[in-house]
């Protein structure tokens, strides 16, 4: 397939329009509320544990591998950026984590974390999902952004590899927001609306990286490992708890195993 007027094309507008579908994988997922008003909880662990999967792979593969790359062809000390960035990353995190009222699934209203809110449970378990889906944003606009100094058809397809990777993660994420909804007494229209806005950040944050690494180019190598920090701190604080939150661990470690492989198959043979 000739690529050569997506690699003319302004790398901010291929950040929006990548994020835009991941966006809609969102939606999509979220009206699955109109067929179900229950998700099966081991159905639900297994996708939970898939979007965990790929999430850790697009870290390696599509962001840290990329910035020590770009950092050893700079001069840089290889380990610098990929160090800084991902700890960096994690500490932004940490600090929206702590800020951000949100829900876990599953947990009682008393478990709520951020700042002491009166919102309803609704509003703080789609803020949950929100908080996943702004590292996400931020990776697939700053691997855009990349292109800018990097204008190669293999970097082309790594950042398309991982705007499908993330989509693909995003289906049980708005699923996951939506069918709770639904349970609580909300009608199926509201249900998916609230799934489908917990993605709204995403072409935020996609766009806001690609123009960040396009402004400072010096940035990029950091901004690639800052985004991977800030997807792995997801993983770890939320994905993986809740993914293994019931009887059978098993099926969700199996689906954080075949969302790792799918994504390092997109990212190996697309990249």
């Amino acid at each position: 397939m000739n690529t050569d007027w997506l690699l003319d094309t302004n790398p901010i507008l291929l950040a929006l329009f990548a994020t835009l579908f991941t966006w809609g994988v969102t939606a999509l997922g979220a009206a699955m509320v109109f067929f179900f008003k229950e998700i099966n909880k081991k159905v639900l662990n297994s996708m939970l544990g898939f979007a965990a999967g790929v999430m850790i792979a697009a870290s390696f593969w599509s962001l840290l591998n990329p910035a020590i790359e770009m950092a050893e062809k700079s001069g840089t000390p290889s380990w610098i950026p990929a160090v800084v960035g991902f700890l960096a990353g994690g500490a932004f995190l940490l600090l929206v984590d702590k800020v951000l009222p949100h829900l876990h699934l599953g947990l009682p209203i008393s478990k709520a974390e951020g700042i002491k809110t009166s919102w309803h449970r609704s509003i703080l378990l789609v803020l949950a999902i929100t908080l996943h889906n702004i590292p996400e944003g931020l990776a697939v606009g700053v691997a855009f952004g990349a292109l800018a100094s990097n204008p190669e058809a293999g970097s082309l397809a790594g950042a398309l590899a991982l705007a499908i990777g993330i989509g693909l993660q995003n289906f049980p994420e708005g699923a996951a927001v939506s069918i709770p909804l639904r349970r609580e007494g909300f009608s199926r229209f509201k249900a998916f609306n609230y799934g489908q806005l917990s993605g709204i950040v995403e072409p935020i944050a996609g766009v806001l990286g690609a123009y960040l690494v396009l402004v400072i180019t010096p940035l990029l190598p950091y901004a690639l490992s800052f985004a991977a920090g800030a997807m792995i701190f997801v993983v770890v604080e939320e994905l993986i708890p809740e993914s293994q939150n019931g009887s059978d661990t098993d099926l969700s470690t199996i689906g954080a195993m075949f969302g790792f492989a799918t994504m390092m198959l997109l990212d190996v043979a697309l990249g």
